[in-house]
């Protein structure tokens, strides 16, 4: 089993409109559509489409909160979420014909010393009694501490399950002080990690380089178009997908991360890892929604993703 961690959840919402947004009008939305939403719950979606039993937990409050965690009922995802006194934020995405998408991201309500301790010592180590697996994914609401996932990965590992960690800025410095079990950093994460230029693939190398010798069995690296790159225990390896034409490039990513989740938890090995990671992270974009995939694209995709060791 697999277990997924969204600390600052927000119930999403998509405003589609039939006509440019006007600055200072009433402009009233063609159609609404409200979700689960949250990198880990993305996750927890490409997870079970994958066929694996996942268990999804964070923090939700207020009447936000229990929307929630009926919308991901709905969805037919277990969840084990503590409740907090604050209210699980909203998030809203303007669709309009002239720009595009438009996101108004809210930062999540305050969360108490007490809350996160009791998440810490309590709510995590119950999610991750029957998992092998756990990812750790997003931002973290407001009041909670920098190193708090720093600190779920040293318990994570204590409890002997696999962690991955995709956060950005200081969390995932922090994060990685753990020694999560893999970690997904960008080009610009690892320019501000190491404080150094990346740009070619060269350069994304040695980067990861950097990374596993601090203790990181897993550095997965993303290069656009061109496919991922991992450097692991067994060597360096670089996957290159077919080309697409997407439909849909939002949750590639936290596909990519339940990808490798569900590897780890059949023991692939690396090579097959990284091919099924890299035809799912795919397939998603070929998807209209977030967090989705059709098994014929899986199926073609995974024939004809080339996987080669470097090193």
């Amino acid at each position: 089993m697999i277990t997924t961690v969204t600390l600052n959840a927000s119930v999403d919402k998509a405003y589609h409109m039939d006509r440019d947004i006007g600055g200072g009008e009433v402009m009233r939305v063609a159609e609404c559509r409200n979700s689960a939403g949250g990198k880990g719950l993305n996750v927890a979606r490409i997870v079970k489409l994958c066929g694996e039993d996942v268990l999804t937990t964070g923090l939700a409050g207020g009447f936000n909160g229990a929307y929630l965690e009926s919308m991901l009922k709905e969805d037919g995802l277990r969840c084990a979420f503590q409740r907090i006194a604050g209210e699980t934020r909203s998030c809203i995405n303007i669709l309009d014909p002239k720009f595009g998408s438009t996101e108004f991201l809210e930062p999540g309500c305050d969360v108490t010393p007490q809350e996160e301790e009791i998440f810490l010592t309590e709510t995590f180590p119950a999610a991750l009694r029957s998992c092998a697996v756990v990812t750790l994914s997003g931002s973290v609401p407001k009041g909670m501490s920098a190193d708090i996932y720093r600190r779920l990965v040293e318990t994570a590992k204590a409890l002997g399950k696999a962690v991955i960690l995709d956060t950005s800025g200081e969390t995932l410095t922090e994060g990685l002080k753990g020694l999560p079990t893999m970690v997904k950093p960008n080009k610009e994460e690892l320019e501000a990690l190491l404080g150094e230029t990346v740009e070619t693939e060269e350069d994304c190398l040695r980067a990861a380089d950097k990374l596993r010798e601090r203790g990181i069995d897993y550095v997965v690296v993303s290069l656009g178009k061109d496919g991922s790159m991992m450097v692991c225990p067994e060597g360096a390896y670089v996957a290159r997908p077919p080309k697409i034409e997407a439909v849909n490039t939002v949750g590639c990513g936290d596909s990519m991360v339940a990808a490798f989740a569900v590897g780890m938890d059949r023991n692939s090995d690396s090579e097959n890892l990284l091919r099924f990671a890299s035809a799912v992270a795919t397939a998603n974009a070929l998807s209209s929604e977030t967090g989705s995939f059709r098994q014929e694209d899986l199926d073609s995709l995974l024939s004809r993703t080339e996987v080669s060791k470097i090193r």
